[in-house]
């Protein structure tokens, strides 16, 4: 392997390494799924079942019963697919934005004590790393 994909390879493990960390940190037992189910409708906006489904990358039958739980919930709503009268979309509600957005702050929150002693110059070098990784990962997101 080149230097570049070691260094890809060990930002990504780091990554879903500090996600898990801090998510069991948080005590919250919602699946992970369901909180990758709210992420994937709030960056992609209104979609049907099955590309729900393979975005977040579980079975068709597994995300029918998350959106099952999610509409119960009123985290989620289903929406009729203007280009497809048979067909139903399934957007986030204000309510589902809200629980994602307290879950991934407790999420921060439970990460943080692990970069308490980083220096102004570290945490410049964090946000520049963010800044890139949120720009490479919308233009790759376009393009795919």
């Amino acid at each position: 392997m080149n230097e570049s994909v070691d260094t890809l390879q060990s930002l990504i493990i780091s990554a879903h390494r500090l996600t898990r960390i801090a998510a069991q940190h948080t005590g919250n037992g919602t699946s992970p799924a369901v909180w990758r189910t709210l992420s994937i409708l709030i960056n992609d906006g209104p979609m049907r079942i099955g590309e729900l489904a393979a975005a977040s990358r579980v079975a068709q039958p597994t995300m029918t019963k998350i959106v099952q739980n999610l509409a119960a919930e009123d985290l989620i709503r289903r929406i009729a697919d203007v280009d497809d009268a048979r067909a139903w979309l399934i957007a986030i509600t204000p309510k589902g934005q809200n629980a994602l957005n307290t879950w991934l702050q407790q999420v921060a929150e439970s990460a943080a004590p692990l970069f308490s002693d980083l220096t102004a110059d570290d945490w410049a070098a964090m946000r520049a790393v963010a800044s890139i990784l949120e720009r490479h990962i919308s233009v790759s997101e376009v393009a795919a």
